[in-house]
Formats: C-alpha cells, sequence, structure tokens
C-alpha cells in the first residue's frame, strides 16, 4: 500500500510540473472559452511570433491565450500582482529576482537572441568601426548623435543601460531622447530622426523593410546576448491563476514541437529571428 501510495505521489509531482495534460485544469462553464493570460515582451509580439507558436497549442487544448505585450519590467510586474498566469520576457537577471522573491516558480529558458545597434547608413558616429558594444555606445556619446532609448524598464531600456554604464557615460544633453514606447515604435522613431537605437535582432529584421536604418553593429558577444525566459506565476500567492494551464504552455513552448516551431520562425527574406535553447535545433 505505501508503495502504491508513493507511486500516486510521484506521479501527481510529475503531472503539476510539467503540465502535461490534455484537459484544462479549469473547466469553463457551458459556452465560455477559457483564457490563459500571459504577459510578454513587445519584441516577441513584434515579430508575430505568438501567431504562429499560440493557435497549435490552443487548438490543443480548447483555449485561448491573451498576450499583454509591454516592457519586461510591466510584464513582470503585471505577473507581481497576479494580473496574467505567467510571463515570458528577456532579462534574467529580473526573471531570476522574480522567482527568488516567490512570484514566479518553474523558470525556463526557451530561445535567444542578439541585440545590435541599429543607425543611419551614413554612420556619422563611426560605429562601425567599433570593437565592442561599449565602443560603440562611446562613439555616439563622443558625436553627440542622436539616440532613441525606448525608456521604459524594458529588457532592452535594461541591457542598454547596463552599456552605458560599462561606457561609462553621463546620459545628458538634447542627443540622448527617450521614447517610452515599444521597440517597433522605437525603431521608427529613430528612422524618422535618423538616430541610433539598441534594438533585439528579431524585432529589427522584421521593421527592417519599413525603415532605413542599417544594421551598423551587429557582432555577436556576451553583452549583446538576449536569452528568454518563460515563469509561472505562483499559485501559492494567487491562488485564482490558471497554474496547470500555465505549466502546459511552458511544457509546449520548451517541447520538440514548440522549439521547431521557433527554430523555423524567419523573417520573409528567409532569416532565423529566434534561436530555441530549450531544445536546440
Amino acid at each position: 500500500m505505501k508503495l502504491f501510495r508513493n507511486l500516486a505521489i510521484i506521479l501527481l509531482v510529475i503531472f503539476v510540473t510539467l503540465g502535461i495534460t490534455d484537459t484544462c485544469a479549469e473547466e469553463p462553464a457551458k459556452g465560455k472559452v477559457v483564457r490563459l493570460r500571459m504577459s510578454s515582451t513587445t519584441s516577441t509580439d513584434n515579430t508575430g511570433l505568438f501567431e504562429a507558436l499560440n493557435p497549435p497549442f490552443e487548438e490543443k487544448y480548447g483555449v485561448k491565450v491573451d498576450v499583454i505585450a509591454v516592457g519586461t519590467g510591466k510584464a513582470l510586474k503585471l505577473a507581481q500582482n497576479g494580473d496574467v498566469d505567467l510571463t515570458f520576457v528577456h532579462s534574467e537577471k529580473e526573471e531570476l529576482k522574480f522567482v527568488k522573491e516567490g512570484y514566479g516558480v518553474n523558470r525556463r529558458e526557451v530561445m535567444a537572441n542578439y541585440f545590435m545597434i541599429a543607425g543611419p547608413g551614413s554612420d556619422p558616429a563611426g560605429v562601425k568601426e567599433a570593437k565592442t558594444a561599449v565602443e560603440a555606445f562611446q562613439k555616439i556619446a563622443e558625436a553627440k548623435v542622436p539616440f532613441i532609448s525606448r525608456g521604459d524598464d524594458s529588457g532592452t531600456h535594461i541591457r542598454e543601460r547596463a552599456i552605458w554604464r560599462k561606457a561609462g557615460i553621463l546620459l545628458s544633453g538634447k542627443w540622448y531622447l527617450e521614447s517610452g514606447q515599444g521597440m517597433g515604435a522605437t525603431l521608427i522613431m529613430a528612422d524618422e530622426k535618423e538616430a541610433y537605437t539598441l534594438v533585439d535582432r528579431g524585432t529589427y529584421l522584421e521593421y527592417r523593410d519599413k525603415i532605413e536604418l542599417q544594421a551598423v553593429f551587429e557582432k555577436e558577444s556576451q553583452a549583446l546576448y538576449n536569452p528568454y525566459g518563460i515563469i509561472a506565476v505562483n499559485p501559492a500567492g494567487h491562488p485564482h491563476s490558471k497554474y496547470i494551464l500555465a505549466m502546459a504552455y511552458i511544457a509546449w513552448v520548451t517541447s520538440p514541437e514548440g522549439q521547431k516551431i521557433i527554430a523555423n520562425f524567419r523573417d520573409r527574406t528567409g532569416k532565423a529571428l529566434f534561436a530555441p535553447l530549450a531544445v536546440p535545433q
């Protein structure tokens, strides 16, 4: 009897942790659709990734995934407040802090790409000659050429500030502007002002046909490495959250099938926007 009881406990732990289930934990009222709420970044939304990734999951589980696309800071805040069931963001330090403080559980790495610097093709600051991202930022500051920051506590903004700190640059003057908007809108603003901006590669590739900004610095380095993680809201703090369904989604995006969709997701010219991390292709 004890053996059977222990086996049942083990199976329950696997069920909860992996979220592998063909039925929703929350049965919908008759005629109503179960909705899974997820906060994510504007970069994942701008690229159109969810249009490829979510429909197969929704069909399999008979649910609707509602994505709230904001900066990473706001996305984590929504999850902290229990306004969503899970969060899919790209700022590892903040993600780990979020889990450590008990707001989220079962963080998984999903995919990655790189940040890059987009700017005028004439490259007035000489960024193309820089050997590192820090040197590139120093050249922009020295030339006082316009730089558009997202200024929204997003993962991109957090990384940008970290590079400025390493560059030892005091951000003041008319050359440094903040859009307070998502990545797509910031790219368009930078294009209009012939300014530089830090952007994730996926969003740039998706928008490059709409703008004249060029990829003036895209050396792959640890300083520009951009991993994305997904985290379920801790049900201990928010019992109303759809934890089992959130874990089912996490299992989906980190499964061989979900990772293959990410690997095959490309821009109009056939370039991959993200590299899968859970199941490398």
